[in-house]
């Protein structure tokens, strides 16, 4: 047996949720994803799923297996990379997909200087702000700002996001400054269809607040609300990345500064974790490093 792909065959069945779609995400058959399994429990000795009809959990040896297991396929892909920077010159295409005001912001600067310093390879960028299937739509990565990733998800964490309050000068004419986020209720709220859709949360000076908040636009694309924004429709929640030149220009105010939105995790999103290749690993880390230096990420 090959215990490091009986592992990787154990981890994709607990990411997946079931040996079928386990045995989808590795091309194998589901009778050779149960094989190797069954032969890891018989070697190990030890029950390391509890299996229904209907669903699979870990037992106690099951979870300690597991973290066992990403230790020991993080140090093959550690290896792995150390060979291929060392045999290979990074080259091919990269599919990515993230959101308009991401890819404006930052992802377009990064994907600059990435292929500039690698002329070998080729990024293609998919604009969405839905969560697509990354298999169906051969997307290599996801760049997702989210505090609720999909369950079984591979994602790596690479940074945050922080939000401002803004609205632009024509509207606080019209109906003035909020004093406090309670004073946002009688405000008209731009809501964004993914996150904070009927409440804002805060960390303030007292410390969290969750305050209801009602508009009369809703979109699931954040740009649609910046451009309400900027027209005076409204108060909107915006990454400081997006708005960032807007509040230095005064096209946008800033609101209520003592009061922090809640953060939100920047994730690159993969379909596997054992088929990254050297090209998807270099982005990430680069994109990670890029987003380390960043003040606004």
């Amino acid at each position: 047996m090959d215990r490091l792909t009986a592992l990787q065959v154990f981890v994709t069945i607990v990411e997946q949720g079931s040996l079928s779609r386990a045995a989808d995400n590795l091309d194998m058959s589901r009778a050779k994803v149960t094989r190797y399994l069954t032969e890891l429990e018989s070697w190990m000795d030890i029950r390391l799923l509890h299996r229904t009809t209907r669903s699979l959990s870990l037992t106690a040896p099951g979870e300690q297996t597991l973290e066992v297991a990403y230790q020991l396929l993080g140090l093959t892909d550690s290896l792995d990379q150390i060979r291929n920077q060392n045999t290979l010159e990074l080259k091919g295409q990269l599919r990515i997909t993230a959101s308009l005001s991401l890819i404006d912001s930052l992802l377009m600067d990064v994907v600059g200087r990435f292929v500039s310093h690698w002329p070998q390879t080729a990024i293609d960028i998919l604009t969405t702000d839905d969560s697509v299937n990354l298999i169906d739509a051969r997307i290599d990565l996801a760049i997702r700002i989210t505090n609720d990733l999909e369950p079984n998800v591979v994602a790596r964490r690479i940074g945050e996001c922080q939000s401002i309050v803004c609205a632009a000068p024509k509207y606080l004419k019209k109906r003035g400054k909020p004093k406090d986020v309670q004073s946002l209720i009688h405000h008209n709220c731009l809501s964004f269809a993914y996150f904070g859709r009927s409440a804002w949360v805060f960390d303030g000076p007292n410390g969290p607040e969750s305050v209801p908040i009602s508009g009369n636009i809703s979109a699931n694309i954040s740009e649609v609300l910046l451009s309400a924004t900027l027209r005076g429709h409204g108060i909107s929640l915006q990454p400081s990345g997006a708005v960032k030149s807007l509040i230095a220009s005064g096209q946008l105010i800033e609101l209520l500064p003592e009061w922090k939105p809640k953060t939100l995790g920047v994730y690159v999103v993969y379909a596997n974790r054992k088929q990254v290749t050297p090209l998807q690993r270099k982005f990430i880390d680069f994109l990670a490093e890029e987003i380390k230096h960043s003040p606004y990420w």
